[in-house]
């Protein structure tokens, strides 16, 4: 893989600066002769199909700003070929290209404030559910544009298949914010009764939050002191969200902001594969599920 590495170094430098191939040869320490051997060579079978799942792959990896991991990529690249890719493979061809996912950040921690009223942690972190609106799990989380301007993310997710149910993104973090995902969510899934989980932010320990949800008929589930673990899939889907989108771009409105963030939502409920779904989209999941 050491040599495949350098020959293809050479090429593509060679296209890109057109220097000499003889002074690039003599730069890596390799004979020309071998370099040209290695250029004018029939491809096996197998590089053959190296070639082909790499140009695949880019094309993946491009197209979602150098977000996805060997994981992801080798979810997309089963569906686009209709091959059963191995993800060692992919991880290879990877480090061939050079190319790896974005860096997550570190969670910022907030102070937390004295709550009217808490709810037992019934979710427990069961995180597993059988039917679609049985469990949902929500947060809000913070995003930065213009000069120094801040947005919050409002969203409910649903545990059966990960998708996001709604979400409403604002200028306040207030309970406005949450009344409103969590009226736009019983609108998407009328007559539904889920548990909803979260953590202890204000909102939630509300006693307006408490009765919007007792005319419901929902039950209220909380995570425990300083246990953010306890609302682990929320956690991960906000994680997701500003690796894959937010942390690529510097925003400078909130419109600009909103309309990423709407598009990569309806990119992550109808085209981001997970493996935990055996390989689907949550609302392929969803409507499998149906």
């Amino acid at each position: 893989m050491r040599q495949e590495n350098v020959y293809l170094a050479i090429q593509a430098i060679q296209q890109a600066e057109s220097l000499s191939i003889q002074l690039l040869c003599e730069v890596a320490g390799i004979p020309r002769s071998s370099y040209y051997k290695w250029l004018h060579r029939v491809l096996s079978v197998r590089e053959a199909e190296n070639q082909e799942l790499t140009e695949v792959m880019m094309f993946l990896y491009e197209k979602v700003e150098g977000t996805f991991g060997y994981r992801q990529l080798t979810l997309h690249m089963r569906r686009q070929t209709k091959r059963p890719i191995n993800h060692k493979r992919v991880q290879r061809l990877m480090k061939i290209k050079g190319i790896q996912s974005v860096i997550r950040r570190k969670k910022k921690k907030y102070e937390r404030s004295t709550p009217q009223q808490v709810a037992e942690n019934l979710l427990n972190r069961n995180f597993q559910a059988d039917v679609p609106n049985q469990k949902w799990v929500t947060d809000v989380t913070e995003f930065k544009y213009g000069n120094g301007q801040k947005a919050y993310l409002s969203a409910i997710l649903d545990l059966h298949d990960k998708s996001i149910v709604s979400y409403v993104l604002g200028h306040s973090n207030n309970n406005p914010l949450v009344f409103k995902t969590l009226k736009l969510a019983l609108r998407a899934a009328p007559k539904s009764r889920p548990m909803l989980h979260s953590d202890r932010g204000f909102q939630y320990t509300s006693l307006r939050f408490k009765e919007m949800l007792d005319e419901a008929k929902m039950k209220q589930s909380m995570s425990r002191v300083g246990c953010c673990i306890d609302n682990g899939p929320m956690e991960s889907f906000w994680g997701t969200l500003k690796c894959e989108k937010y942390y690529l771009h510097t925003y400078r409105s909130f419109e600009a902001l909103k309309k990423d963030i709407d598009d990569y939502i309806h990119f992550y409920n109808n085209e981001r594969l997970q493996a935990k779904l055996n390989g689907l989209s949550p609302m392929e999941f969803r409507t499998k599920a149906a």
